[in-house]
């Protein structure tokens, strides 16, 4: 029994410095992302209010229209499903299609801060738990130099994986919310061009 509680053992303690670089990692992949995302908030907040305001008058007969006045605009993941749309009007197949390719890029979009949602918390319980041991070997020999520095890298891996976990679940829910916006936008313009025919 005792050798294999020395292996569990030295596999936990060797997965701490893993650990750590990977909270690391995606700590600086969370300012990263946080860094862009108020960009992209800034570029889907005009977007929204723009597409909003023409979607109210749209209908059959203004669908041509509508979509061509987006036809100069490129870069934002919404405008260029709009223009793949208008080009391909006449194949309802295709427009169905689109539809479904948006959904996926918008998902791809949104993955980034679902990985940071669940690693973060699951990197910092392992960085918590894996010094533990060391720390409790240390406090039962009376090394309180051990224990401290062993109790310091628990509890900084779990503030960090935290951190990490709060800016993934904050960004992945503004990302999930203008995604349905804007897909419920796509399948409104979608059915309108299929009334037309």
């Amino acid at each position: 029994m005792n050798v294999i509680s020395n292996i569990l053992y030295w596999i936990s303690t060797g997965l701490l410095v893993p650990v750590i670089v990977l909270l690391i990692y995606f700590f600086i992949r969370s300012i990263i992302l946080i860094g862009g995302f108020f960009g992209q908030y800034m570029t889907e907040k005009k977007t929204a209010t723009i597409l909003d305001k023409k979607v109210k008058d749209l209908n059959p007969s203004n669908i041509n229209d509508f979509l061509a006045s987006f036809s100069d605009r490129k870069g934002i993941l919404v405008i260029d499903y709009l223009n793949e749309i208008y080009k391909s009007a006449d194949s309802p197949a295709r427009l169905d299609m689109l539809v479904s390719e948006y959904e996926l890029a918008a998902e791809k979009n949104i993955a980034t801060s679902k990985i940071l949602t669940k690693m973060g918390p699951i990197l910092g319980l392992m960085g918590t738990l894996i010094p533990m041991g060391p720390a409790l070997v240390g406090l039962a020999t009376g090394d309180i130099a051990s224990m401290a520095y062993n109790m310091q890298v628990a509890f900084a891996t779990t503030v960090v994986g935290l951190v990490v976990s709060a800016i993934g679940f904050v960004t992945q829910q503004a990302k999930e919310r203008w995604a349905l916006h804007n897909l419920m936008i796509l399948d409104f313009i979608v059915q309108t061009l299929k009334e037309k025919k």
